[in-house]
């Protein structure tokens, strides 16, 4: 595939396609912290990071889907008010807009808690996206082993 030619050789790495319990959570990981990045190119950070912690390429991309036109507005002013309260500076009136004018004007004024919120924001979500999926996922194995055994001892031949 040309459009992956410039990840390298890395792209034949078979976590990356392939859905396993530690390429799943890296891609839930990487695309829900990639999500909460305020810049264009979220999906191509989130490829590469993908591609470098070999973490599941589909989902870590899909997954910066989280911050859409209509979920966009509510987390980053979200992501404003944490990161204001945390710096103590008071809010501002502020009407967010994913255009390059608003990044150049307003942003100015409320990059710091703005930009914080965001990374405290992606953090905590990347952290929270890999221990569900990993619990989950640890959690339906133990359990269909356990439906396993029950049946062997209900049927043992």
């Amino acid at each position: 595939m040309r459009s992956l030619k410039p990840l390298g050789d890395w792209v034949y790495e078979p976590n990356l396609w392939h859905i396993n319990r530690l390429s799943t959570s890296k891609a839930f990981a990487i695309g829900l912290f990639s999500a909460m990045i305020p810049l264009p190119g979220q999906l191509f950070i989130a490829a590469l990071v993908a591609v470098r912690w070999r973490a599941n390429l589909p989902l870590s991309v899909m997954l910066i889907f989280v911050t859409n036109p209509i979920t966009m507005p509510v987390i980053y002013f979200a992501a404003y008010k944490l990161g204001a309260s945390i710096l103590e500076t008071p809010l501002q009136q502020v009407e967010f807009e994913m255009t390059w004018y608003w990044l150049t004007e307003s942003l100015g004024s409320i990059w710091q808690p703005f930009l914080l919120g965001c990374l405290i924001l992606g953090t905590l979500a990347g952290l929270v996206g890999y221990a569900m999926i990993d619990l989950l996922w640890r959690w339906r194995v133990v359990d269909q082993w356990q439906k396993r055994a029950a049946k062997r001892r209900q049927n043992p031949y």
